[in-house]
């Protein structure tokens, strides 16, 4: 096992200041118990009552202590005297003509994140973020624009799932048939942040979401997106086991270092050799490509024919994703026509090459696009644009 990457990053404690209560959002079950225990529970009850404080969180979607009916009172009054739940707070929520929501999040410290709900025939999808900023700087992404500021904490990135569900009203009625349909049945982290830069809280954060017996969703139902922090892929694979997708871009170093700088760290060799045993360590079926469509940049027909070349041997799909502008880009999407031929030559070397339909661009929460200052969080588009033309 690789020894974990590290970074000058502030991450806030999950405790609150002396006197404060403890967030349970965001404990691991291990976690949960150790402070269950510490606040007297007894060690034969322990497991149980571990098992109905999850639920209640977790299933139900309960805020409020009180709502715990099959714990004494006595019990409820301890929980509620010394632990808390707490999400992060909805500075704005938007929609885009498409369905698309767009969640502005405000969490401690003041900072800001973004959330995205992408609701599609068959399933729903939730893009979370795992940092405030981002220290990648890749040069065709907006939130690379914006600096790093710290990792989001085990609560704040599962909160973001909490809150997503509160809006959509997915919690489960208690008496209810039960349903099997999500809203929100697939989640990925590719919002602000690299994932791998914040690994053990995203690794703790992952072990509430899969947990079967609360948000319950399946390790195949999550995507982590790395920009290639190679030393953290085989952890991944070991300790979290969901699918992996790579924001690849590029067919020749020279390109990738400008489009993705980590690149100058770990090459394109390295990071595909460290993706080659990513599905045997990790059972899983393939691995993403992202492949975003830059017009006159990485979008020929021999920068097709070298993509096939480079992940031969790789069980992968290929996500095209036509270039999301924002004021100031210094790229331009690729021409459709383009974008189809790229596509037809990787799909004609046997692998599958969706082109991605982009969404709410006119809200700024198409893939690339997300960036949490707080003025730029509460325009659409169209304002910003007409702010830079004026």
């Amino acid at each position: 096992m690789s020894a974990p990457i590290t970074q000058d990053v502030l991450t806030i404690p999950r405790k609150l200041p002396e006197g404060g209560r403890t967030n349970i959002v965001g404990l691991t079950r291990d976690q949960l118990r150790d402070a269950l225990l510490a606040a007297g529970t007894p060690e034969k009850q322990v497991k149980m009552r571990v098992g109905q404080v999850w639920q209640w969180v977790y299933h139900w979607g309960a805020r409020d202590f009180s709502a715990m009916t099959n714990l004494a009172k006595d019990y409820r009054a301890m929980l509620a005297d010394q632990f808390e739940i707490t999400l992060p707070e909805v500075v704005t929520r938007q929609v885009s003509a498409d369905g698309t929501h767009k969640y502005l999040l405000r969490i401690a410290g003041g900072h800001e994140v973004e959330a995205v709900y992408i609701p599609e025939d068959t399933r729903g999808t939730l893009c979370i973020s795992s940092q405030v900023g981002c220290t990648l700087t890749c040069s065709f992404c907006h939130t690379g624009t914006q600096k790093l500021v710290r990792n989001l904490t085990p609560a704040e990135i599962v909160g973001q799932v909490m809150v997503a569900r509160d809006d959509l009203d997915e919690w489960p009625l208690q008496g209810a048939p039960k349903n099997e349909t999500r809203l929100i049945s697939n989640v990925v982290l590719m919002g602000m942040g690299e994932p791998l830069y914040n690994f053990e809280n995203v690794r703790d954060a992952m072990k509430v979401v899969m947990d079967n017996e609360g948000l319950s969703l399946s390790r195949r139902r999550i995507t982590l997106s790395t920009s290639g922090v190679v030393p953290e892929i085989a952890r991944t694979a070991e300790e979290i086991g969901c699918l992996l997708a790579v924001s690849f871009h590029a067919t020749t170093d020279e390109v990738r270092d400008g489009l993705v700088p980590i690149n100058k760290r770990w090459n394109i060799e390295t990071l595909l050799n460290a993706l080659r045993e990513y599905p045997r360590l990790s059972n899983s079926e393939r691995i993403t490509f992202e492949y975003v469509m830059l017009d006159g940049v990485n979008d020929s027909d021999e920068d097709a024919r070298r993509l096939v070349k480079l992940i031969r041997g790789i069980p992968a799909k290929i996500n095209l994703i036509p270039f999301n502008e924002w004021p100031g880009a210094p790229y331009k999407r690729s021409s459709w026509q383009r974008i189809e031929a790229f596509a037809d030559i990787v799909h004609k070397a046997g692998y599958a090459s969706p082109i991605r339909t982009p969404r709410g661009e006119d809200i700024m929460a198409a893939c690339g696009q997300l960036k949490s200052a707080s003025e730029r969080g509460r325009k659409s588009k169209a304002q910003i644009e007409a702010e830079a033309a004026g």
